[in-house]
């Protein structure tokens, strides 16, 4: 449940998973973030403070505790005192002081060796995993600046020529890959290598500058966006990279359509602002006019795509014959527009239709593979492990909820999904998970069974996971709503049953979210 409550309370500041907040009362004293905080009311508000955010610096033991409000001197001191008084009544020194003490260099010992500012750092055992916090995307511009785009392209340019493991080859081939401790520049990196190991740049004679450029135009045309920006773009072609290895279909379909699939991948969100289609139709923006309301962020992305191969020097497909270049551009401009979800129940049923007669020598069913698998791709972070796929789902929500407030701002049909006063962390993951992700995913499973145990059984975990998470908030919920009216008709100002009442509701609810 403090789990809970911390998100609701990052959602309200708008901090990401990796941001620290602070918690001031009314009186302009700081507070700890807990399930027994009182409710406060519009006249005596609280006040949430983000710190540390986007930070560029990693501060360590004192300082670290100075910039999170701590004073572990004053802290010592005040125990000190507080033995000594114990002491003076009492012959031995009671048990629960050295559990004080403990507590204390423990708390020491985490400040001083916390590698990042993790928003759950100073409250759980951080896995082994290097992992960095995410950018703090609402606090940059939209469009990366020239020092931020020279600084990536040149350290991309340094590690090009470099060597990757085997290991991190294979690792690149699984669906457990975290692309959290991976920064832009090591990524491309990475693209780089899933070209080079599916054969397409001896195949179809593509020189290294040129891929290398073409990966830093694309990396260039992504935006400082919370969720669709050039880390999801990495995820979704990573995952159809994965999905190509583990369904062997390096052996059942051509090189070009390999070709197509790995730059849908790369191409299929460039210069995405935040805002989907719903947004753009109903804000009549410029996209939705030039597009005619016809899935007008898809047509973007693809003819963004097309903008990057026009220029010789990032042109991938320079040496393609005319029909090739022809197939892999219909390909591509296809695979992009499968994307969108309002065709999504038109796609899966025909993938359906032809699942019996399945034949990898016919186009068409080839082709409704192609969309299958991006769209498998592109909505894949819940087949990932949680402590990967829980934090690309805050910077989903964080998108959302954007585009929710943006839409109260200017009159508009607030989309459903993105409103954060009705939408919740678990009730956004349970339908979808449902009735979009296992349907799609168990569909394309019974085309290659070796994907059940890679991608449809995470997904089902992921689907309890959230499920009872959902069902801990509701249970809290209706806890809270009876203690409400159980010390509003008999509990006397000050009353200690009420309090009770609600730590054995957060001990219930905190005890169910761990299980």
């Amino acid at each position: 449940i403090l789990k809970c409550n911390l998100y609701l309370f990052r959602s309200a500041a708008e901090a990401r998973p990796h941001d620290i907040l602070k918690l001031y009362n009314p009186k302009g004293n700081l507070i700890n973030i807990s399930p027994r905080l009182e409710p406060n009311n519009p006249s005596s508000c609280y006040k949430l403070e983000v710190v540390a955010a986007d930070c560029t610096i990693e501060l360590l033991g004192v300082e670290l505790a100075v910039a999170l409000g701590f004073n572990l001197s004053t802290m010592e001191k005040r125990l000190q005192g507080l033995e000594k008084k114990i002491l003076a009544q009492v012959v031995e020194t009671p048990a629960v002081v050295y559990e004080m003490k403990k507590q204390v260099d423990l708390f020491r010992e985490k400040l001083e060796s916390v590698e990042h500012l993790s928003w759950l750092g100073l409250f759980k055992e951080l896995s082994d995993g290097p992992h960095k916090p995410s950018p703090f995307y609402h606090k940059r511009p939209l469009r990366k600046t020239c020092d931020e785009v020279k600084h990536v392209r040149d350290k991309f340019l340094q590690m090009s020529s470099l060597e990757v493991s085997e290991e991190v080859k294979q690792y690149l081939k699984t669906p457990s890959f975290d692309n959290w401790q991976w920064e832009d520049a090591e990524i491309m990196v990475l693209l780089q290598v899933m070209y080079t190991d599916l054969d397409l740049i001896a195949t179809f004679n593509i020189e290294p500058e040129v891929l290398q450029h073409f990966l830093f135009e694309v990396y260039r045309r992504y935006n400082n966006i919370p969720f669709h920006n050039f880390k999801h773009c990495f995820c979704v072609t990573q995952m159809m990279y994965g999905l190509i290895w583990m369904t062997d279909l390096k052996s059942k379909i051509d090189s070009i359509d390999l070709l197509t699939m790995l730059t849908s991948a790369v191409c299929h969100d460039l210069d995405h602002t935040g805002y989907n289609n719903a947004y753009q139709i109903n804000a009549r923006t410029e996209l939705a006019l030039r597009y005619n309301d016809i899935s007008p962020l898809e047509n973007h992305h693809s003819a963004v795509a097309f903008e990057i191969l026009e220029k010789r020097e990032s042109n991938i497909f320079r040496n393609l014959t005319i029909e090739q270049y022809k197939r892999i551009r219909e390909g591509i401009i296809k695979c992009i527009l499968a994307t969108d979800m309002t065709k999504h129940n038109e796609i899966l049923s025909k993938f359906k239709t032809i699942l019996p007669v399945f034949d990898f020598k016919n186009k068409d069913h080839k082709d409704v593979l192609m969309m299958i698998l991006i769209k498998v791709s592109d909505i894949s972070n819940e087949a990932r492990p949680i402590e990967v796929a829980e934090p690309w789902l805050d910077c989903l929500l964080q998108e959302f909820y954007n585009q929710g407030d943006m839409e109260k701002l200017e009159g508009l049909p607030v989309t459903p999904f993105m409103d954060r006063d009705k939408v919740t962390k678990p009730s956004s993951q349970t339908g979808f998970i449902r009735f979009v992700l296992l349907p799609l995913f168990i569909e394309l499973a019974n085309l290659f069974p070796c994907l059940e145990q890679h991608i449809v059984y995470p997904v089902r975990k992921a689907l309890d996971y959230y499920t009872e998470m959902e069902k801990a908030l509701e249970r809290d919920k209706q806890n809270r709503a009876q203690e409400k009216a159980t010390k509003s008709k008999e509990s006397p100002p000050g009353s200690q049953a009420a309090s009770d009442a609600q730590t054995a509701s957060v001990q219930e609810c905190s005890k169910t979210a761990a299980q």
